[in-house]
């Protein structure tokens, strides 16, 4: 084997300030052509670690490094973060904070200018990089005309024109749609089976990046090293540990952990929709469609009226229509999923509807008011709103502070504000961190903060932005349980999301936007079978796929991981035959979800599990 262009041995990172370091003792090795994946807990140190292999930890962020960290030869501790630029990129997990230029063909170029590149080859590696994303097309333009999404890709291609030996990514799709994703991933795969560089991945996405993963490092809630090992091997045999320990894991393995667990015999869980689909064909199909009763999935509360009332609302920003006449009537008590593909006005339609962006008077009503006309604190009291990027939101000194200013506007008494506060640090895990500036909490951290901070007035409306963005699955269950409880008891909840798969666990109802049009908007069964996801240019949920593309239709409706509880399933099923990925895959195609050729590790049984938790559902 070649020698490791990336070695870090024994990393201990305490913040300034913290009392605790994270991560704490963990290392890793990584090849050229190499694809390893850190994998832990929010708060356990995976995006501070990445933060120490490009030298911004200790050199830019105010932290103590203990152990070693040598990037192609080079002791990070003792070599500028410039220098260190010619051997590791990186993809942060915010990307407005690595943008600086005027144009997307400006800021590809920058990084190689700072280097002294030569202009030819700089031009030559910015048009390469832009064209590989798909935004070439789009390079005049100014980087804040794109979607979030958008600027993530970007941000991806200045890494890419940077030409260095290691590319550490944190969280690169977090803000992409499924396509996007599939189009990021691609890119990646094609950049590593060149031979010529190394990536390190820090992802919670992992239905689609275990296709292209390698190794595994598993850190723990204390940021401690617990695994580190081929992908396949260390998912499976670890399994109901990884569950212990909260971190996400591929949906199709969850399903097969489940179809173990109501008796069906699973030789080894699958990792893929279509090793799902494998299995699937290899049991008896349920006697009666687990999916088919939807009555849970029903609101708590009887529609009688409308909660949210949309009438021709159109929006532009610059010179650019962004809605088109959106006509919408939301009833009171939804959980309603709004979804699309990167620009097609989700977040434009979602601040609109909460005020944040004040819509055209006359054309929004929400619970009898107009956010376009009513005061701040009337609209805070109504609507209780979570941005995207949870650091727009934040304009207190203390997480504390943070969560009792909406209290305070509403005047609240000071002991009522005290226990609402104690009560919402305790139930976001944040009560260490009371007294910390909210800037400096972990990504998970802040994200549950925002979300506390709607929470806790109590609003009737709720608007959410990628709620889930940047959480783990223990915590991302649990923050999905909130909203489910508060919505049983009449919350009406609306949701932007790129995860597909907790639109169909969660979500009463699903609206489709295409290129700012309402596309669809319907019950989450109805809209889920209809292809209105398809003909908006998204994938279909990673089980939806698998459960389709079985050969009997008896799966066809299953949709979500309740389905596969064992009062839907056959208590007696057969012995199934083994299915082919039992042994090294030989997928064809990685975009269609399939295993990716370049796989070759060992795989190995998992061990019975025990019967599923609550947090088990992405």
């Amino acid at each position: 084997m070649t020698a490791p262009v990336l070695r870090a041995r024994g990393v201990r990172i305490r913040h300034d300030g913290s009392e605790r370091s994270t991560p704490d003792g963990v290392g890793l090795e990584v090849r050229l052509g190499e694809v390893v994946l850190v994998l832990g807990p929010s708060g356990s140190g995976k995006s501070t670690l990445a933060l120490a292999l490009n030298g911004l930890v200790p050199h830019a962020v105010p932290a103590t490094l203990e152990g070693s960290i040598t990037v192609d030869g080079v002791e990070t501790a003792t070599t500028t973060v410039a220098e260190l630029s010619r051997r590791v990129s990186m993809v942060f997990q915010d990307p407005d904070a690595q943008i600086v230029t005027g144009t997307l063909l400006d800021e590809v170029c920058f990084g190689p200018e700072n280097l002294l590149v030569p202009v030819g080859e700089v031009l030559a590696r910015a048009e390469a990089a832009l064209r590989q994303v798909g935004l070439w097309e789009r390079r005049g333009e100014n980087p804040d005309r794109l979607s979030g999404g958008g600027r993530q890709r970007l941000a991806i291609a200045c890494a890419l024109a940077l030409d260095s030996p290691v590319m550490v990514l944190d969280e690169p799709t977090a803000n992409l749609d499924p396509v996007g994703i599939d189009e990021v991933y691609a890119v990646l795969e094609r950049l590593v089976q060149t031979g010529e560089h190394a990536l390190v991945l820090v992802e919670h996405n992992l239905d689609a990046a275990i296709g292209l993963v390698d190794r595994v490092v598993v850190i723990d809630r204390e940021g401690r090293p617990a695994f580190d090992g081929p992908a396949r091997s260390v998912l499976r045999d670890n399994v109901e540990t990884l569950v212990e320990m909260g971190v996400w894991l591929p949906s199709a393995m969850l399903a097969g952990r489940r179809l173990r667990v109501a008796g069906h015999p699973v030789p080894e869980l699958p990792l893929t929709p279509a090793e799902l689909t494998a299995l699937l064909d290899a049991l008896v199909p349920p006697e009666s469609v687990g999916g088919a009763d939807t009555a849970d999935r029903n609101v708590g509360v009887a529609p009688a009226e409308s909660a949210v009332s949309v009438r021709g609302l159109r929006v532009v920003k610059g010179r650019s229509e962004i809605l088109h006449g959106v006509d919408l009537e939301i009833e009171r008590g939804a959980f309603v999923a709004i979804v699309g593909t990167n620009g097609a006005g989700k977040t434009t339609l979602l601040q609109s509807i909460a005020g944040v962006a004040a819509p055209p008077r006359g054309t929004v009503e929400v619970l009898g008011i107009d956010p376009a006309r009513v005061d701040v604190r009337r609209l805070a009291r109504t609507v209780g709103f979570v941005f995207q990027n949870p650091e727009h939101q934040f304009i207190r000194g203390t997480v504390a502070d943070e969560l009792a200013h909406g209290l305070e506007l509403q005047k609240a008494e000071p002991a009522e504000i005290e226990r609402q506060v104690g009560r919402m640090l305790e139930r976001f895990g944040l009560t260490a961190q009371r007294d910390a500036h909210p800037f400096l909490l972990s990504g998970g951290q802040k994200r549950r903060l925002s979300v506390g901070t709607a929470l806790i007035a109590g609003a009737p409306v709720l608007a959410l932005d990628e709620p889930t963005f940047g959480q783990d699955r223990e915590r991302a269950a649990e923050l999905l349980d909130i909203l489910s409880a508060l919505n049983a008891a009449g919350t009406t909840v609306l949701v932007v999301t790129h995860d597909l798969q907790l639109v169909a666990d969660h979500a009463s109802h699903v609206l489709v936007l295409d290129a700012g049009r309402m596309a669809a908007y319907d019950r989450t069964e109805v809209v889920l079978a209809s292809g209105a996801l398809e003909a908006a240019g998204l994938a279909p949920p990673p089980l939806v796929r698998a459960f389709r593309a079985a050969a009997d239709p008896a799966w066809h409706a299953l949709t979500r991981l309740a389905d596969l509880d064992p009062a839907a399933l056959p208590s007696s099923p057969p012995t199934p035959s083994v299915p082919s990925w039992s042994h090294p895959p030989t997928a064809p195609s990685f975009a269609s979800g399939t295993t990716s050729p370049r796989r070759s590790d060992a795989t190995t049984p998992s061990p019975s599990p025990s019967p599923p938790r609550a947090e088990e559902a992405p």
